[in-house]
């Protein structure tokens, strides 16, 4: 079915063919009136205002469908960095049939809110695997949390680690972040040595350049699958989302 403003302008167009009743000619015909088609166009407008909000919907629902493929194809090229990185932490099943990858912030609290329902899923789904991407974006101290819990991953304390800075009641701080290291029993004089460690400061450079690639531009975002959910979710919606996976959707 024809739009609403297509109808409008080949009405216009007609209008204008035959305004003021004008005998048939022969011969090249003048240019349509443009500034007639205008006020013609204008005076549907103000008449029927709901044909600007359609056109508005169908541009924001082309823009939603090519940003959608945008990201599938994204997925799709990067599946290598996105999920199996030597890098990235990994928990749960190392072979599990789906992977559900969460880029975080250690000072994002949707992210911290989030630390519960992914904990849940790894006691709970033995088929589950988990990659971590630190993602800082909130600033120094993310950035500085981030290169610590990366150099935790060394001395094979990552998840012990990062479930204890993500559950820090107080806002971080680097001496709170080196303070939490010690409490889970790092080497922090090891820990910090290993910050400065360019591999580690070049993956998380990379991830940056994989989140941009992605379209993902805060935190908590997840990957399960071939769906990008930015955002928080609940366990809800993450089950749902790995059961879609495994199902092929």
């Amino acid at each position: 079915m024809r739009s609403k403003m297509a109808l409008a302008l080949s009405a216009a167009l007609a209008c204008a063919a035959i305004a003021g009743d004008a005998p048939a000619q022969t011969g090249p015909q003048p240019p349509p009136d443009k500034e007639a088609i205008r006020e013609i166009v204008r005076e549907y407008l103000l008449e029927h205002p709901e044909v600007i909000e359609e056109a508005i919907r169908a541009l924001q629902a082309k823009r939603q469908a090519d940003q959608a493929a945008r990201t599938r194809d994204a997925l799709v090229k990067n599946r290598v960095a996105l999920v199996d990185h030597p890098m990235s932490p990994v928990s749960g099943n190392p072979e599990g049939d789906v992977t559900l990858v969460e880029f975080f912030d250690y000072q994002c609290g949707y992210c911290k809110r989030s630390l519960e329902p992914v904990m849940d899923l790894l006691e709970t789904d033995p088929g589950l695997r988990v990659v971590w991407k630190d993602f800082p974006v909130l600033g120094q101290v993310s950035t500085f949390a981030a290169l610590a819990s990366m150099a935790a991953q060394k001395q094979g304390k990552y998840l012990a680690f990062h479930k204890a800075l993500m559950g820090a009641a107080d806002r971080l701080s680097e001496e709170s972040v080196i303070e939490i290291a010690g409490q889970v029993g790092l080497d922090v004089a090891r820990l910090q040595r290993d910050m400065a460690d360019r591999e580690i400061i070049a993956y998380l450079q990379d991830t940056q350049r994989l989140a941009r690639e992605l379209g993902i531009n805060g935190t908590p975002a997840f990957v399960i699958g071939n769906t990008l959910v930015p955002g928080a979710v609940d366990g809800a919606r993450l089950r749902q989302l790995i059961a879609q996976a495994r199902t092929g959707g």
